[in-house]
């Protein structure tokens, strides 16, 4: 996985305050921690944040005044509405190092089709290099039939990571597509056929 270089400055304000005033100059607060060091609170661009965060597991090099950092983003608050990055998490890697990360899970294929795909989960939580995590993992489905199921364990993962998810974990099922419903129309159609037929065998019956 590449790096994506950020420029940091070190973050002296604190409060909701120094962060709308950070955020008005379009500017994301950040915090570093990990490795035993004290957090360090930064102050990061906020457009370069918003599309280093396009890519899961985004190794991101920190460079500014005092610091030179390889991290992890490992929790991100966003503006419910507007959708903008407003306070960013960043765990510190060293290369070499191992971390557990969540991986997106895709699906190439179609299943039987006599049946839907269920997938249960979309990503699996793995342990991997930190420089060298995988964007994701892909599932072959092509011609599953009603009732297979995929666990996490039988996923087949790229060289070097390891599954850290409960292998017995159900990612991908086939489930029996559902019956179609009659529409109210259909039914009171059916109910108006079957009138006749019920006069006619009450005109039948023998008078005594």
């Amino acid at each position: 996985m590449s790096e994506v270089r950020i420029a940091a400055e070190p973050r002296t304000t604190f409060g909701k305050g120094a962060a709308r005033k950070i955020r008005r100059a379009a500017k994301v607060p950040a915090v570093l921690y990990g490795h035993g060091i004290d957090p360090k609170h930064l102050t990061l661009p906020g457009h370069e944040v918003l599309l280093a965060l396009r890519t899961p597991n985004v190794l991101i090099r920190l460079k500014g005044d005092g610091v030179d950092e390889l991290a992890l983003p490992k929790g991100v608050q966003r503006d419910p509405i507007k959708g903008f990055v407003e306070h960013v998490d960043l765990l510190l890697v060293k290369r070499g190092e191992k971390v557990t990360v969540e991986i997106p899970v895709t699906t190439v294929g179609d299943v039987n089709s006599e049946g839907l795909l269920d997938q249960q989960l979309t990503t699996l939580s793995v342990e991997a290099e930190a420089t060298h995590i995988p964007t994701g993992v892909e599932v072959d489905v092509e011609g599953l039939e009603v009732g297979s199921s995929i666990t996490a364990g039988e996923i087949a993962l790229p060289k070097g990571t390891t599954l850290a998810a409960d292998p017995e974990a159900v990612v991908i099922q086939v489930i029996a597509k559902p019956t179609e419903e009659p529409t109210a129309e259909e039914e009171e159609a059916a109910a108006e056929g079957e009138a006749p037929a019920a006069e006619g065998e009450s005109a039948e019956t023998p008078a005594e």
